[in-house]
Formats: structure tokens, sequence, C-alpha cells
């Protein structure tokens, strides 16, 4: 059996269903086998940049490790941004790249780069295999440090003529598995403690609570506690709850920020943040001033990197949940949900017929299945989405603000469809965005795979042109560019297409055409939105340098 075929096999007993990447010279032995693995689809991208954000989603949405592959060179370098995004995210993820053969290495050999070094910074293990018989000692190793621990990407380099080679008598490992980081229970115990002899504080929800909704909101009734969450973590509990403040941090509301700053909370439950810039509104000293703070991640490193923490509690959070849970049940606790039956109907009476980024967005959603999962690419939009869209259904929003790598939601889109495919799924993009990754709408057209790509088209790079207005008071000429209709560029590929450009053209009946697509559809919104989105605080922190 050949040494990629070996791989391919190991993978297959792990569950991975779509390797993400783009075949070419120095890894086409994995492609050729994967025509004797039907369990494996290879989903080929436009752009390995994109491959490694349909890896990413795809692994955040089934919890599951999941393969990215790319040539050696300009392959490899391609999907850097994936990997980083992934460490960001905490996603476990199998970067594959191939490499030169290794008689050729050191003499100038096509694509020739040395890419172990260039993962190490932004993977938890990078390593270039040079002898046949430890490729699968290496990946299966590689997959228990992905899943294992705090999650997150691995690579490995593999020689073309490694590859090829025949290996005998390898028996195929067991799948990686993941150990649980098991809280101390004593730990546990001091945290209910302090949490039974304060009578009021905040529950501060990051992106680590992802898969830990459930035991979130017990515990918020139990304390009866407002919930805040992180801009990453908008979307994971419907607004309507009636323990859900609303998003801290960029673009956040007003609400949680008079917490923070002027609230008599006692105590600040934080629940899978580690506490970035983003997520604090730029560094609030408000967060944890005068309160006993309480940090739970399953991430050592997060505590007391910026904030003093009080009782961290490091474990796995839906088993730190779970745990807290059962204490203050033995201590009489009872859970409170008299008020708290989440009601999934929006009131949209709010929406004007004003022509502008916050009508559009609250008309998309008026239309659209509740249940439709929103990715967000980076731009002005983005800010908007964050403080005006509703949270109508559980994990409703991918927003990817604390890397912001442009044009991720696009790909992230593809790989939270494939995931999860009977859930309606929306990207909201920009036409800076669109031209970084659009070709990727071509990829879900080949895969018959049905996503709405919505395009906010203004013609400028509008966070950038806003961002300069306000902290400077000028923008340059060249963050405005030529008006493109891009909805032809996708009409020429056969792809629906609809271009609005008023609020007219923006109507039920339009949006009725998306609700049961067989492919991608795009939907450019063209539109010059000369309010100012609300990014406020962001400026004023890039402000504060160079005074």
């Amino acid at each position: 059996m050949k040494a990629a075929r070996l791989v391919l096999e190991y993978l297959k007993g792990n569950g991975v269903k779509y390797i993400f990447g783009i075949p070419a010279g120095s890894v086409n032995a994995f492609f050729d086998e994967l025509n004797e693995i039907p369990e494996i689809t290879p989903i080929v991208t436009k752009h390995e940049g994109a491959a490694s954000y349909m890896a990413a989603a795809y692994a955040k949405y089934t919890n599951q490790l999941t393969v990215s592959i790319g040539c050696s060179g300009p392959g490899g370098t391609n999907l850097v941004t994936g990997a980083a995004n992934a460490m960001r995210e905490h996603l476990p993820i199998l970067f594959i790249t191939g490499s030169v053969p290794l008689n050729t290495m050191g003499l100038n050999a096509s694509q020739e780069l040395d890419a172990t070094p260039i993962f190490e910074p932004v993977t938890k293990y990078s390593v270039l295999v040079k002898d046949s018989k430890d490729l699968l000692n290496e990946v299966v190793k590689a997959c228990e440090i992905a899943v294992n621990g705090v999650p997150g990407p691995v690579h490995i380099a593999i020689p073309l003529d490694i590859q090829h080679e025949v290996v005998q008598d390898i028996e195929i490992p067991a799948p990686a598995k993941r150990v649980a980081i098991v809280p101390d229970l004593n730990t546990i115990k001091d945290v209910a403690q302090e949490l039974l002899k304060r009578k009021n504080g905040y529950i501060f929800v990051g992106q680590g609570a992802r898969y830990s909704i459930d035991q979130l909101i017990e515990l918020a009734e139990m304390l009866n506690w407002p919930i805040l969450t992180t801009p990453v973590a908008k979307g994971f509990i419907p607004e309507s709850h009636p323990l859900l403040a609303g998003v801290f941090g960029f673009a956040g509301h007003d609400k949680p920020s008079n917490m923070i700053n002027e609230g008599d909370g006692q105590v600040l439950l934080i629940v899978g943040s580690s506490l970035g810039e983003t997520a604090t509104n730029n560094y609030n000293v408000n967060l944890t001033k005068n309160r006993f703070t309480i940090q739970m991640d399953f991430d050592q490193s997060v505590f007391n990197r910026k904030y003093n923490i009080d009782l961290p509690v490091l474990g796995d959070i839906n088993l730190s949940l779970a745990f807290l849970i059962e204490e203050l049940r033995v201590a009489g606790l009872t859970r409170n949900t008299a008020d708290s039956d989440v009601q999934t109907e929006e009131n949209f009476e709010g929406i004007t017929e004003e022509y502008n980024t916050i009508n559009v967005l609250l008309h998309l959603q008026k239309y659209l299945p509740t249940s439709t999962r929103y990715t967000i690419d980076i731009g002005e939009f983005m800010s908007y989405v964050i403080h005006h869209m509703k949270v109508l259904d559980y994990t409703s929003f991918d927003i990817n603000v604390h890397f912001g790598a442009m044009g991720s939601g696009i790909a992230t889109a593809i790989g939270s469809k494939l995931a999860e495919p009977e859930r309606p799924t929306v990207c909201i993009t920009g036409d800076g965005c669109f031209f970084m990754h659009g070709m990727e709408i071509l990829t879900a057209k080949e895969y018959n795979i049905p996503i709405l790509f919505v395009v906010m088209n203004n013609a400028r790079l509008g966070m950038v042109y806003h961002g300069h207005a306000m902290q400077f008071h000028r923008t340059h000429p060249s963050f405005e560019q030529e008006a493109i209709d891009i909805s032809a560029v996708a009409a020429a590929m056969n792809i629906p297409s609809y271009r609005v450009t008023d609020m007219q053209d923006l109507n039920e009946d339009l949006l009725n055409n998306f609700k049961n697509l067989y492919g991608p559809a795009v939907l450019e919104v063209a539109l010059v939105d000369n309010n100012t989105p609300p990014v406020g605080d962001r400026v004023k922190f890039l402000s504060s340098f160079g005074k």
C-alpha cells in the first residue's frame, strides 16, 4: 500500500469525509488514491486560503478533525493564513503540504520551500517527514495533538517521493480521541461558594462556550444573572431570552456597556473568552474593576493574561459548567424558567424605507427562514450585523472579528453548509472580500451547495474608508474603487443572481426565491451608505496612538 493511501485510510477511520484543497504535482499521490476511497470527497477550491477557511468552518460545526491540503511552495503559504485563523479559533485541522523529493532538497527544485518552520508559529505541531516508515506515526501523533488539550491546527510536510513509497505490514491505529480536561472539583466548590455569597453578577460569554450553550443557559437561569456575549459569541443565544443583555466589545450594545462601566455586578463569570481586544472593547479596565472575577477555560494561558483573575477554572467548559450546576443544585438553587421561554418570532417594525445598511440587513432577516445561519465576512457591514441584526435561533452567526481575514466568510459558508446541510445558510460579504475570494461561489456551484451570497457593494473598502474618515478626517482616493456589477459576474458563471439598488427591490417576492435553492445564488446590494457605522470605540483606540 502506498504511504499516501495509508494516511487516507487512517483519516477515513477518523471520520474525515472531506479534504479541502487544490491538487498539484507535489500532492498528486493523495488525489490519485482518493479515486479508491469514495468515503472521502475532495473539495477542490479556487484558492488554498479559501480551502483552509472551509476546513475551519467544517471543524467548528461538526466538532471533528478536518483536513486541508496544498502543494509545496505557494500552496503551503496560501494555507498559512487559515492555520493562523484556526489557532485563534481552537479548531483541529490537519494541514498537509507537499514537498519536493528528498534528493532534490536544497537544489532549487520547482516550488521548493521549507514549510515546516513557517507553520510552526501558527500550529500546535509542524514536521517534515523524511522516511515513509515514519509517516503514519507522524500523522497519528499530529491528529492526537490537534484534538487534545487546547484543540488547534497541525501541519505535516510530505515529500513527493515519500507519498509514493510502498509500506508493508503497518496496522492502521485507532482514531484520535480527545481526552477530556476535567476541572478540579475543589476549585468548582470554591466557585460555587463565591457565587452563593454574592447576590449579583454578570456572565461573560466567549467563543469557547460554543458547545456548552444548554449548560450556560441553565446556569444563568439558576443564578438569574444577565448574559453578555463577545462579538464572536453573538448568536449563541437568541436575544429574546430575557437574561441576554447583548454584545459587549467591538460594535456592541449600550446595555452591556453600561453594565460593565456603571453596573453593580459583584462578580464577573467569564466563560470561554480569552479577553482579547475586540471582546473587551479595547481592554476596558472596568470589565473586572471591583469585581470578583472567575474565568472558565480549557486554555491555561488565558488566565491572568491581561486581567487579574481571582479564581481560574481549568477544564473543558461543558464539564466545568455541569459540575458547577450540580454544586449549586446541592446548595439549594433551582432553575428559574418561568420567564425564560425563548420566542423565535421577532418584531421587525423598526424597518423603514430608507435605503441603508441597517434596513437591508433587517429586511433579509424578516423574510428569510428563522433558522438561517449567517456567515459574516470582514467589512463595514460586519459592525452593523453585530449591533443591529437579530439573534433568532441558536448559533445563528459566524463572526470572525478576532482574526479578521477578508473573504473568510465566503468559504466559511461552504464549510458550514457541508457540516450542517439542512440549515439554511447565508453569507454576508462585501465587494472587497468578494474580489479576494468571490470565485468560491463557483466551488459552491460545482458541488451543488445551496447558499445565498449577499454582496454589499459600495465600491470602496468601507471599513477602511470610515475608519480613516473618523480617525484622520480624510481618506485616500485609493480606498474608492470602480463600481463593478457583481451580479453580472455571477451570471457569467450561470449562477442565479439579482441586483438591488433601492429598498423597493428588496421585497418578499425576491427573497422567497432564496428559500429552496439547489445551488448558490448571489444577491448584490449596490449601496453606498455614508452613515457612520457603530465602530466608534475602535476608532478611539486607534486614535490613541501617535499622540
